[in-house]
């Protein structure tokens, strides 16, 4: 029985480090970006180094 108290403790602390976390996260801006999430998929991937062939 002590061991579920101590297991709960363990998960109610991790999951106040998570809050504490993606508090942080919303005040420091880093979920400001809304804009290039939507438009990623549209971008071409930059491949280096491969040369294109031309076709005839």
């Amino acid at each position: 029985m002590n061991i579920i108290f101590f297991l709960i403790g363990c998960s109610v602390f991790i999951a106040l480090i998570f809050l504490v976390a993606f508090f942080w996260a919303n005040r420091t801006g880093q979920h400001d970006d809304t804009y290039t999430p939507s438009v990623r998929i549209l971008f071409d991937d930059e491949v280096e180094g491969e040369e294109k062939e031309e076709t005839k």
